[in-house]
């Protein structure tokens, strides 16, 4: 992950050049601002991935002796199924639309998109998944 993180730092450091020199050049704030959102999106990304290399154990692709079968095995735990992101989505495209036609559609996306995500988060604290 130290590499991850080094990647994210020093692409936010390129997207601060460029955010400087854009604005500088073009005068047009939209895509300045783009650009400096994207300098902070890169720099807490950064952040993260080297806050994290500390606490955790030195990974493949961080040592230059390592083969590809060194990073084999598991990987984490990933949901085999769920509904809860389709009710999501659901909701959260009703809302969106929302925003086009009408606010009074936010009303209708909101109920999918509060029981969605209630129903991710406790997804395995009740039914048949509780004990995974």
């Amino acid at each position: 992950m130290k590499f991850q993180g080094r990647l994210f730092l020093w692409l936010s450091f390129f997207f601060l050049a460029m955010a400087i020199l854009y604005g500088l050049w073009s005068k047009e704030p939209v895509g300045t601002t783009a650009l400096f959102l994207s300098f902070g999106l890169a720099v807490m990304i950064g952040f993260y991935l080297a806050f994290t290399a500390r606490r955790a154990d030195t990974g493949a692709q961080d040592r230059e002796d390592a083969d590809v079968s060194d990073d084999a095995g598991e990987l984490g735990f990933f949901s085999p199924h769920s509904w809860q992101p389709l009710l999501l989505a659901f909701g959260g495209a009703t809302a969106f639309l929302g925003i086009i036609f009408g606010w009074w559609l936010i009303y209708f996306g909101a109920p999918f998109i509060l029981f969605g995500l209630w129903g991710w988060v406790f997804e395995y604290y009740r039914g048949e998944n509780r004990t995974q």
